[in-house]
């Protein structure tokens, strides 16, 4: 299944394989679950620029990722959302200090 990989993915440090993945899920899925997978998109691709030094990309991404995914806390799919959300608002925080050594993110 395209989530279970792209967590896992995630999981792993694999932002970008996560994002391929995740996308494709994304496309297929149900229109109740589209912003929870897209959310999931933003937290890949976020870490996938903090990690290439894109700022502006890493802020948006986290910007997207925490008003997507608000409507699935606390848990949803097996994520836990609100741990997920704390850790995009901390990595939020370390981009607002132009700091871009985010932590791996556990989901």
């Amino acid at each position: 299944m395209g989530l279970e990989r792209g967590v896992d993915l995630i999981r792993t440090g694999a932002y970008f394989e996560a994002h391929e993945e995740l996308e494709d899920e994304w496309r297929a899925a149900p229109e109740p679950e589209r912003d929870f997978l897209q959310g999931l998109v933003h937290v890949a691709v976020a870490w996938y620029q903090a990690g290439r030094g894109n700022h502006p990309g890493c802020e948006r991404q986290l910007e997207k990722a925490d008003r997507r995914l608000q409507a699935y806390r606390p848990e949803h799919r097996g994520v836990d959302v609100d741990d997920l959300l704390r850790q995009v608002r901390a990595a939020r925080r370390r981009a607002a200090r132009n700091d871009l050594a985010l932590r791996r993110v556990t989901l």
